[in-house]
Parts: C-alpha cells; structure tokens; sequence
C-alpha cells in the first residue's frame, strides 16, 4: 500500500488571484448602484408615474451596463496590449544582449537582499529554465494572476451593473409614488453597504473600511449630482 505524502504543515490561502475580476465587479455595482439611483431620483421628481421610471431605470440599465462593459474591454484590452509589447521587448533584448540581461537580472536580486554571487547563481539557473519567464514576473513585474483579461473584466462589470442597478429600481417600483425618492435613497444606501461588505469577504480585506469606502463615495457621487441638478434649477 502506498502511503499518501503528508500535507503541508503551512498551507495560506491568498486572495490575489481574485483581484482582476473583484476590481472590475466592485467597480460594475457600484456604478450601476450610484447612477441608477441618481437617475431615478431625477425623474421621480420630475414624474413620479410607474412608466416614466420603469423606462428610465430599464433604459439607464441597458445602456449602463453595455457601457461599463465596453469600457472594461477596451481599456483592459489596452493594458493586455502594452503588456504584450513589453514582453515582445524583452525577448528580443534577449536574443541581441543574453549577457546584458543576465545582468540586469541579477542586480534586480540582489538588490533585494540577496548577495552579489548568490544573486548571479539564481539569475544563471533561472535563466537557463525559463529566460523569458524570469524576467517577465521580476523585472516586468507580470504574471499569470496580474496578467491583463479584457474579457473577463466586461462580463463581470456588465453583469454586476446591471444586477446592482436592479437594486434601486425595485425599490423604486415597490414603493408609493409619492415616495419613490425616499425608496430609493433609503434601498441605495443599504446596497451600498452591502456591497462594501461583499467586496471585502470576497477580498479577505477589513469590512468596516470597505463599508465606509463604498458608502462615503457613494453619499458624495450623490451629493455632487443632487447639487449639480439644484444649480440648474432641476430636483435631482
């Protein structure tokens, strides 16, 4: 009988490798949280009928979340694309100065501590395994988990716009019209709140700085639209 290996004594689970779509999630809902929200306060006030903000909240969500999307998928396919040319960049220094780059390698370890000659003897080994590799995640500072994923970040903040939207919408037709506006700022903040909390479990990082975060901008994102609206005579 085969005796299994024993499990590590050490085993820490990180949160990183969530950090692409975690960012552009937070960033989905929040958004679609904040402007749905301002949005249907706006046309509450204006008219409060069921119609006027069922059109509006489901207009704001469909062109919301396209937005974000698109948005996502162009400026994160912006940064994969600079990634892809500075790792084009190095491997071509790699082809023309070997030596050069062996160097530069091994400066960037010993740099972090590490002594002159072991530092060269990681950059020797790490090269002769993966040249490209080592100096990709060392002096590029990408990897696997960092690497840009344009597709990935629009589907996460389309969708989470367009269900955190949906949040404030539904508080909107749930309520009288007469208090669709308090309905409405009453359900944003509790799903901002909650957001806060979603967004640092999901993290591993402090909940009440996360909650107060998310709350804090969104109060102010609100504040700043309700005052725009009031300098141009308009109840938002």
């Amino acid at each position: 009988m085969i005796t299994p290996p024993p499990a590590p004594a050490h085993e820490e689970h990180h949160f990183i490798t969530r950090s692409g779509w975690l960012r552009a999630s937070v960033l989905g809902a929040n958004d679609g949280i904040v402007s749905i929200s301002s949005l249907l306060v706006g046309v509450a006030a204006a008219d409060p009928s069921p119609r006027a903000v069922v059109v509006a909240g489901v207009a704001g969500l469909t062109a919301g979340a396209l937005s974000m999307a698109a948005g996502e998928y162009v400026s994160v396919s912006s940064q994969a694309d600079t990634e892809r040319a500075d790792i084009a960049r190095e491997q071509q220094a790699l082809l023309e100065s070997p030596k050069a780059e062996l160097a530069e390698l091994a400066a960037i370890y010993e740099a972090r501590g590490i002594s002159a000659a072991t530092a060269h003897q990681v950059a020797v080994e790490l090269t002769e395994h993966d040249a490209l590799a080592a100096h990709v995640q060392d002096e590029l500072g990408l990897s696997e988990v960092h690497s840009a994923n344009p597709m990935q970040a629009a589907l996460a903040s389309g969708a989470t716009f367009t269900v955190a939207g949906a949040i404030p919408l539904a508080g909107a037709l749930m309520a009288p019209a007469d208090q669709t506006i308090a309905s409405v700022l009453a359900v944003t903040l509790f799903a901002l709140a909650v957001l806060g909390l979603l967004g640092a479990k999901a993290g591993g990082a402090p909940i009440a700085p996360s909650m107060v975060r998310v709350l804090g901008w969104g109060i102010a994102a609100m504040a700043v639209t309700a005052g725009i609206g009031h300098l141009f005579g308009v109840a938002v």
